[in-house]
């Protein structure tokens, strides 16, 4: 019988000091649908409508998932196709 062993703690990085930003535009009538699709992934970033008429976006999540989030928009551009407007670099 093999021996169980307890798993090591990981170390988790320190928290960032801000949140990366992302403007997209979407067509409005998709506002919703992307809420959807954004909480159904894990909640990976949260966004607040800039301009409902316009449907633009901006976007808030962690630097530390930056990959993930890229990965998020670029599996989402065929179901609802967007624009990036502007990336915040802080």
């Amino acid at each position: 019988m093999k021996k169980r062993h307890k798993p090591r703690k990981r170390r988790c990085p320190a928290p960032p000091e801000r949140s990366a930003r992302i403007y997209v535009r979407i067509d409005p009538s998709q506002i919703g649908r992307f809420r959807f699709l954004l909480e159904a992934c894990d909640n990976l970033g949260i966004f607040t409508v800039a301009d409902k008429y316009k449907g633009v976006l901006q976007l808030r999540y962690s630097p530390q998932q930056e990959r993930e989030f890229r990965e998020f928009l670029d599996s989402l551009h065929e179901s609802i196709p967007h624009e990036i407007l502007h990336e915040a670099r802080d």
